[in-house]
């Protein structure tokens, strides 16, 4: 199997040892990569990088499908996050229409997160077992329907309730989104269109300050922006339905293909056994990740209106720079993951973000507080914009849909406190303004907050596998890679089907993998 690349030493096995060679090969610029013959005989070799390609050239790899799929799941992701975002850009409003403190408002958004992931894990599990569509399609259009319920929500206890039920169709949009946006994308873009796919987040958010900025401070047009929510998450579920199931799915309807429950649940256990080193990996990366996303936006808007004494408009103007920058920044930072690696990008995003905090908590000027907050989400969301394809790349490959919709949404559930805690403290913990008024600490403790999970980020990353390259593409669905043949049960590595009695040579194709 002479390549001409330099040979490699082995894949570490165990815990310890595979965080001790992931943090080696991090300052080692080529890459470690298993590559594997159409003979299933493999060995591991440095590569260098690929060359960092002309961005417009990555666009025309994708064809008319792809791009509808990314596209569809793109406009589902910001639909999903403009109607989380609907609430934590009016926590003050809020706070008066219910006459609630404003950690009394963001016990909400905690509920929220913490219900996500039973979303996550049931409606990803059906993605897996019964495809994209639908589970999506259900999920889109109940999450319209409680935003409504939201809107004529009565009393506190009301709000909060249906909140709740909120985050459990939430969670489930996430895993199904990812999958069918980069599941068909070509290898050498994944970079760059899982970076502006993560951006769908932002844009959800930039959108719900802009519906914020246009129905004015008044405390009932909350209600309005709700409005918004709801027929956004209508349309995108009316939009998933015109468009058809994903490849694998289909493929395996036209060939006639039956998978039975216990078929689906038999593999889930065997990839379960196979995988849970990599389940709490991937969710360890994904708290720090909630946590360093949600301490530094949900409470953003709070901090410019009560810490800096910003009128309405102001604060909604600057929120919607600071979001623009997570735009760029996620884009930006996606595409140089696929030169650079995924973990190298996300730790050095995750550092210059710490840098960067002073700047950011210390302005007291609208034009300040914008370029500062734009500087900062640039590499906060930067780092943010590699995780939807590097968990898709960690992802056992039949389980692309539940399990980074499952690790995102367990971080969410775990990182849910992160809004109430940093309202708790800043009220607790008093600062002199501008003005020299004594107002609410929400500098200080963000800024802290976003060290720590930095911090956190970094520190995991580097210890963890990277898997940039791996081939998915041809994976068939959860239930369909068992194999049954003299008592025997074995999944294959890229998740295809041995076969036991045809014994014709594959077409030949060698595929790579960085670990």
């Amino acid at each position: 199997m002479a390549t001409g690349d330099e040979p490699a030493g082995p894949l570490a096995r165990g815990i310890f040892a595979t965080a001790k060679q992931s943090w080696v090969d991090l300052f080692r610029w080529k890459q470690r990569v298993v590559v594997t013959n159409e003979l299933g005989e493999s060995r591991t070799e440095w590569r260098a990088p690929e060359r960092l390609r002309n961005p417009i050239s990555l666009f025309l790899l994708l064809n008319a499908r792809d791009w509808i799929y990314f596209v569809v799941g793109l406009f589902a992701w910001t639909a999903d996050a403009f109607d989380f975002h609907a609430l934590s850009i009016q926590t003050v409003k809020l706070s008066h229409y219910y006459e609630r403190t404003k950690t009394g408002i963001s016990t909400a958004i905690t509920l929220t997160l913490l219900l996500r992931s039973v979303g996550a894990a049931v409606f990803g599990l059906l993605g897996d077992r019964f495809g994209r569509k639908w589970p999506m399609v259900a999920n889109l259009i109940v999450l319209g329907l409680l935003q409504i319920a939201t809107i004529y929500s009565a009393t506190f206890d009301q709000f909060l309730a249906v909140r709740s039920l909120f985050g459990l169709f939430m969670g489930g949009v996430y895993g199904n989104a990812v999958a069918m946006a980069l599941e068909n994308c070509p290898t050498e873009a994944r970079g760059l269109m899982s970076g502006i796919l993560q951006q769908g987040y932002s844009l959800g958010y930039v959108l719900a300050a802009c519906a914020n900025l246009g129905v004015g401070g008044a405390t009932d047009t909350w209600k309005t922006v709700f409005w918004i929510a709801s027929g956004l998450s209508f349309a995108a579920g009316l939009l998933r339905c015109c468009f058809p199931e994903s490849n694998q799915f289909r493929a395996a309807k036209a060939a006639g293909q039956h998978i039975s429950a216990g078929d689906f649940w038999k593999e889930t256990k065997l990839m379960l056994v196979k995988e849970w080193r990599m389940c709490i990996y991937c969710t360890i990366l994904m708290t720090w990740f909630n946590y360093y996303a949600h301490s530094s936006q949900d409470s953003y808007t709070t901090f410019v209106l009560e810490s800096k004494e910003l009128a309405n408009d102001a604060a909604t103007r600057a929120s919607i720079l600071m979001n623009t920058g997570s735009c760029v920044g996620g884009s930006v930072i996606g595409y140089l993951s696929q030169f650079v690696g995924r973990r190298r990008a996300i730790v050095i995003a995750a550092l210059i973000s710490c840098c960067l905090v002073p700047a950011w908590i210390l302005p007291t000027t609208e034009s300040g507080l914008s370029a500062s907050g734009f500087t900062i989400q640039f590499f906060v969301q930067g780092a943010y914009g590699v995780v939807p394809i590097h968990l898709n790349e960690l992802s056992p490959p039949a389980y692309r849909s539940s399990f980074p919709g499952l690790a995102y949404q367990i971080g969410n559930m775990i990182s849910s406190p992160a809004a109430q805690i940093v309202n708790a403290i800043s009220e607790s913990h008093l600062v002199t303004s501008k003005s020299g008024k004594t107002v609410d600490g929400y500098g200080p403790t963000m800024g802290v907050a976003l060290v720590i999970s930095a911090i956190g980020i970094a520190v995991t990353a580097a210890l963890g596998p990277e898997k940039r390259g791996r081939s998915f593409e041809r994976a068939r669905p959860a239930g369909a890679n068992i194999y049954n043949d003299l008592s025997v049960q074995k999944i294959t590595g890229d998740g295809s089907i041995p076969n036991s009695t045809v014994h014709e040579m594959a077409e030949p194709e060698i595929k790579k993998t960085e670990v």
